[in-house]
């Protein structure tokens, strides 16, 4: 699979706007607050208006007309091409059918955790789990709030999602942290025999 031109989500975002009807950024920054999709693409103004830039430079938008309102200063109205058009199928059928490997700061923490003693990764894998569980809690309480009538189901998939990674988070750290500490993970005599002979050294130096 060819490694695509642009991979940043927030333009996956403005194609998705522009697919609806032409608009200028400002516009789109307000649509995708209002739908809450800054919880699943990272979102500001000044990264808003390079990728727009961005897209028009590879003829996926073009500028259509300039508005303005009052006094405010003029803001320029874009609308999706043919080939933007074709980029946005193309790529969100690439997003929704393809697993990629994504490289987590979690996952990176857990690849270097030996590095620590075995009791500070359980109290460091029980806070985490602490702040996972109240925010599923969070996300719970937002849930029972927000009904089909509000928000129907079909522009929560993305919520629900994120909910599920969560909950089986949490899962799987309070296990990690219940092995460790029972000394049923195995390599733990390694790990804590290590970890000890590093402090020796430290000690001795």
């Amino acid at each position: 699979m060819a490694k695509r031109k642009i991979s940043n989500p927030l333009a996956l975002a403005v194609l998705g706007c522009l697919y609806e009807r032409p608009m200028h950024p400002y516009e789109m920054a307000m649509t995708l607050r209002n739908r809450a999709k800054q919880e699943s693409i990272k979102l500001n103004y000044g990264s808003l208006y390079s990728v727009v830039e961005s897209l028009e430079r590879r003829g996926w938008i073009v500028s259509r007309e300039t508005e303005r309102e009052g006094r405010r200063p003029e803001r320029t109205v874009y609308a999706l091409t043919k080939s933007g058009e074709v980029e946005f199928f193309d790529w969100l059928s690439e997003l929704l059918g393809v697993p990629v490997k994504e490289y987590t700061q979690f996952e990176a923490g857990l690849s270097f955790m030996a590095a620590l003693p075995p009791d500070a990764v359980v109290r460091l894998l029980r806070e985490r789990s602490d702040l996972l569980a109240d925010e599923i809690k969070q996300m719970n309480e937002y849930g029972a709030m927000v009904s089909d009538a509000v928000l129907p189901r079909l522009f929560r998939v993305e919520s629900e999602y994120w909910q599920m990674l969560r909950e089986a988070e949490l899962k799987w750290v309070k296990q990690l942290a219940d092995e460790i500490e029972n000394k049923e993970l195995s390599g733990i005599d390694q790990w804590a025999e290590f970890v000890e002979q590093l402090s020796q050294q430290e000690r001795s130096e």
